[in-house]
């Protein structure tokens, strides 16, 4: 069975968005307020694997606002790019 987590981007009652990482394998949940939180449950819950992760499947709720999304891709991008610098290579292989 391959390792899958599910990352879902949703909005509490307060109006902040938060990224529901998701273990497939044995349904672990966590709830992430913000992009460090994120990369470091993805880490804690892939070393169960020795870090081998098949998939992370992207969804969003449907409550989740455009700006919202535009804001978490720029933190994604800005997290990519401090992995890298401190790797001195890129993630994405071609």
């Amino acid at each position: 069975m391959g390792v899958i987590f599910t990352s879902t981007i949703k909005m509490d009652d307060d109006q902040n968005w938060y990224i529901e990482l998701k273990d497939m394998v044995d349904e672990r949940v966590a709830n992430c307020k913000d992009m460090d939180e994120y990369a470091a449950k993805v880490e804690d819950f892939g070393s169960d694997y020795g870090g081998n992760i098949d998939s992370v499947n992207w969804y969003k709720d449907d409550n989740v606002p455009p700006h919202v999304m535009d804001e978490i891709r720029m933190k994604m991008a800005e997290h990519k790019a401090e992995i890298e610098e401190k790797k001195g290579e890129s993630l994405i292989k071609e």
